[in-house]
């Protein structure tokens, strides 16, 4: 949606939200966007301790079984995004774009490496050096993975799921999965790489501004 020309996105801002809620969010935003009702959207959140089996997962790549998965107090989903295995948790900055692509944005490569660009460009402004791989969706550091992409486009370009940024996030539970179904990767957060913590919050808002600068939108000052 523009207003005088210029492109809008509204920010919803959610706290820490359980996966199922996220998806029924997440499914009725699409709906809302679609039919014009609501400008796109990026939605900030945080989830509890989640696996998520993507459209190209290999159930193998979950490393733990229903019994270990309770203990620890992870839940799994088989969702409809692109991707293999992926672990959330407290701690990751979630980012889900809710966003037409329509009419001059249809295209699904330059869509992730834009993606990729705003999570290298949130690294890089907290002290970060982070890059991307040209094999491989994601931003990496020279320790391990930083953040993961999946994403959804539905019926009439419009796009759900995204981007998770691990900020200051407990790394053991990645030893739950293999990553993305990338064997022997390693994982890291902003916090490992900087030596310091860092919160999610502020985090979520370089995130927002920088999702902004790179898809060339303006945000409603709140």
């Amino acid at each position: 949606m523009t207003v005088g020309g210029t492109r809008m996105l509204e920010v919803y801002r959610r706290g820490l939200v359980p996966y199922a809620d996220s998806l029924i969010l997440q499914d009725q935003l699409v709906r809302q966007r679609r039919a014009g009702e609501i400008s796109d959207t990026l939605v900030l959140l945080e989830h509890p301790h989640v696996i998520t089996l993507g459209s190209s997962s290999d159930e193998a790549h979950v490393l733990v079984d229903e019994q270990e998965r309770e203990r620890m107090g992870i839940e799994l989903f088989e969702v409809g995004r692109g991707g293999d295995v992926t672990y959330h948790g407290p701690g990751q900055v979630i980012g889900y774009p809710v966003l037409d692509l329509k009419p001059d944005r249809k295209d699904l490569h330059a869509y992730l490496r834009d993606l990729e660009k705003v999570l290298i460009k949130v690294a890089h402004e907290v002290g970060v050096k982070a890059e991307r791989r040209p094999s491989d969706t994601g931003v990496w550091t020279e320790s391990g993975k930083l953040a993961s992409i999946g994403v959804r486009v539905s019926s009439g370009w419009i796009t759900s799921h995204g981007v998770a940024l691990n900020v200051n996030s407990q790394l053991n539970y990645f030893d739950a999965i293999v990553p993305c179904g990338l064997e022997g990767e390693s994982v890291t957060s902003l916090e490992q790489e900087l030596g310091h913590g860092l919160e999610v919050g502020e985090v979520s808002e370089i995130l927002a501004n920088q999702f902004a600068n790179v898809f060339e939108y303006d945000i409603p000052v709140v």
